[in-house]
């Protein structure tokens, strides 16, 4: 099996990246942040315009029907710029969802919106549990088992990141019920979680580049303080940890469409998340007090970082999904 990317899937994050970079998306974060939607909505459309948003969704529902591996490409892309909005529910979750159902009609109804950058969507999992940026949403979901309803807006949750806001949701129209809904929102879960794993390997790239321009322009005694060893050995620890976690994160997507899903999304998550993080903490000490006030940047990605970590299933829960399929052989229901 061959994890490299194609030429043209780097030609593909390579122009996200610089659409990204073109729009500054520390203003647009911390605009959102604010409850101002403008710019984030304008750098979704972008995103759309370039295919982004329709990589999950099927041809017939006005889609990419792309690979697994393109969408990853895309969310570390994402997650790189820490780009604000429910871009994981709207490119990946969603659509998983829908297209899993039996009767087409939610999907016909919303992902050709979805696809072309016209609408973007949040869903909750579970009744109690938050949806990212339901109030900036066009479309708001909640499974309750084997329920799937549309919803309206809630009572807001504190985040430790400003830019996700986080809200209950009320159920409201009911779009579909049956067990065709229980296995969708298996497979929307993954979707999350394995589109998550991306953007946290994307944001743990991009503070690793930070930091790295950031010990070569600091001096200090008269030289950079990149030239010590205490620093160089840090960021060579956080540049492993990155590199280890993205053929776990490949793998899981080259596997998405087996009965080795779980098990890979899993893993991926849990060494995207304890990489990102553990580079979140360097970039941090190497920076220095700067780097965690509201004034430098770097800020926006370590509180992304921080509250990804736990998103779409801590690790102990992904930790023990891969641990009960380790013990049931392939294709043995757990």
């Amino acid at each position: 099996m061959r994890f490299a990317l194609s030429p043209e899937q780097r030609d593909f994050a390579d122009s996200l990246r610089k659409m990204c970079d073109a729009a500054g998306t520390p203003a647009v974060i911390r605009n959102w942040s604010g409850g101002g939607a403008r710019g984030g909505r304008a750098l979704i459309r972008q995103l759309a315009g370039a295919g982004a948003l329709g990589l999950a969704v099927a041809e017939e529902y006005d889609g990419m029907g792309a690979e697994t591996i393109d969408l990853i490409v895309a969310c570390q892309e994402f997650g790189r710029a820490a780009a604000p909005g429910p871009l994981i529910e709207t490119a990946a979750v969603i659509p998983a969802l829908l297209q899993a159902l039996d009767d087409p009609a939610p999907a016909r109804r919303w992902l050709p919106g979805f696809a072309e950058g016209a609408a973007i969507g949040t869903i909750a999992l579970a009744p109690r549990t938050p949806a990212l940026d339901a109030d900036s949403a066009d479309v708001a979901l909640v499974v309750d088992g084997d329920t799937l309803s549309t919803a309206r807006c809630g009572d807001r949750i504190e985040s430790v990141d400003p830019a996700r806001r986080l809200y209950a949701l009320v159920p409201d129209e009911v779009v579909a019920q049956g067990d065709s809904v229980r296995v969708a929102a298996e497979a929307g879960f993954d979707a999350g979680a394995l589109a998550t794993a991306a953007q946290l390997l994307g944001a743990g790239k991009a503070m690793l580049d930070t930091s790295v321009t950031y010990v070569i322009q600091r001096h200090q005694f008269g030289q950079p303080i990149g030239r010590y060893q205490a620093v160089k050995h840090h960021l060579a620890d956080a540049k492993i940890g990155l590199d280890m976690a993205e053929p776990l994160l490949h793998r899981a997507a080259l596997s998405f469409g087996t009965p080795d899903r779980a098990r890979d999304v899993s893993a991926a998550k849990i060494a995207c998340a304890e990489a990102a993080y553990r580079t979140a903490r360097i970039a941090l000490q190497v920076h220095g007090a700067i780097g965690y006030t509201a004034e430098c940047d770097l800020s926006l990605w370590i509180t992304k970082v921080t509250a990804l970590r736990s998103a779409w299933g801590t690790a102990d829960f992904h930790r023990a999904r891969v641990a009960a399929a380790l013990r049931t052989p392939t294709g043995t229901p757990a």
